[in-house]
């Protein structure tokens, strides 16, 4: 099954980001892990949710800037 989403893309590449507030959680949770401090699970699935939107977001920098470029070179 193949699904295909259709997303307007913002003039403004740079809201292709996670809100500060949420980047100094997921930093302060990845900075907790890598001192050896453990994190409880629900820490764990929060961490990892968070990498993946922010994964996600950069997906979607990079093929806006990709659409731009394309776009302009026509």
């Amino acid at each position: 099954m193949t699904v295909v989403l259709e997303v307007d893309l913002p003039v403004d590449l740079a809201r292709f980001r996670l809100p500060d507030g949420v980047a100094t959680r997921l930093k302060s949770l990845l900075d907790r892990q890598d001192s050896g401090q453990p994190l409880t699970s629900q820490e764990r699935e929060e961490a990892e949710g968070l990498v993946d939107v922010a994964e996600l977001l950069t997906l979607l920098k990079l093929r806006a800037e990709r659409l731009s470029h394309e776009r302009s070179a026509t």
